[in-house]
């Protein structure tokens, strides 16, 4: 009876552990940055960046039409 109640306990502790990990691995991709092929950006990444190239700048319009 001893030995079920050990791997009861033992097979709670490890579904614990489980779940914490499972819980903290997005937290720590969270905390590294996102990966090159993210969509996701962050505002340090925004600031830097410059307009698309394909898409005209309100600058190169012509100067009679607003």
């Amino acid at each position: 009876m001893k030995h079920m109640l050990n791997l009861y306990f033992l097979g709670v502790v490890l579904t614990l552990l489980s779940i914490f990990f499972r819980l903290m691995e997005p937290l720590g991709n969270l905390l590294e940055g996102p990966s090159p092929g993210s969509s996701w950006t962050t505002r340090g990444q925004l600031v830097g960046t410059e307009p698309p190239k394909g898409l005209p700048d309100h600058q190169s319009q012509p100067r009679g039409v607003q």
